[in-house]
């Protein structure tokens, strides 16, 4: 009988432990209400800082740009045959019979004594206009005597006396006048700047 009641009283004990480490349990994974007058504390958060914007109405910085480089300037003298080889590219030109690329030849502000019209030439208009009539005649020059003076590494004469075989109307005649070519070196270029022809005086 004592056995009896002692079994009873230890199954008992078990079931209230086994039932107060349930509610032990419950209780630690419950979130306990704050009591009553207590403010619950609050994270504080750091201010973000301003993010900077673009000011759609700034005027945009330039960039500098580097000054256009300039053309070396040549040390060397032209050789005598340079020269001479000028005329041929203008006699070259004379046979294209495109009196724009005659001018081509001379300096925008070259000078021009022509040898059959009594009128200066001082600008690229008038030039076009002399070789417009003059190449009517189908001209081709020959030199016959030059003398050539190198002034230095940009400029050079060119003096002597040339022949015109000049056609017109299918009659052929020839003029023999002297000349002057004054050139000069301009932008890698040899150009005319002065270009003077008038007939022999002497018949």
């Amino acid at each position: 009988m004592r056995s009896t009641h002692r079994s009873i009283v230890i199954g008992a004990l078990g079931a209230i432990l086994v039932v107060g480490g349930a509610i032990s349990a419950a209780a630690a994974t419950t979130p306990q209400a704050a009591p009553t007058g207590v403010v619950p504390s609050q994270t504080t958060v750091a201010p973000t800082a301003p993010t900077a914007t673009t000011n759609p109405t700034a005027t945009p910085t330039a960039t500098p740009t580097a000054p256009p480089t300039a053309t070396p300037k040549p040390t060397e003298a032209p050789t005598e045959q340079q020269i001479k080889d000028l005329f041929k590219q203008w006699n070259d030109a004379l046979a294209t019979r495109d009196p724009k690329k005659v001018a081509d030849r001379y300096a925008p502000d070259a000078v021009l004594l022509p040898t059959v019209s009594n009128k200066v030439r001082t600008d690229r208009d008038g030039i076009i206009d002399y070789f417009t009539h003059f190449l009517e005649s189908r001209p081709s020059g020959t030199i016959k005597e030059s003398k050539i003076k190198i002034l230095g590494p940009t400029a050079a004469i060119d003096t002597g006396v040339y022949v015109f075989t000049l056609t017109k109307d299918g009659v052929e005649s020839k003029v023999e006048a002297r000349y002057t070519f004054v050139y000069e070196l301009r932008d890698g270029k040899w150009l005319i700047v002065n270009h003077h022809s008038s007939a022999m005086p002497e018949k």
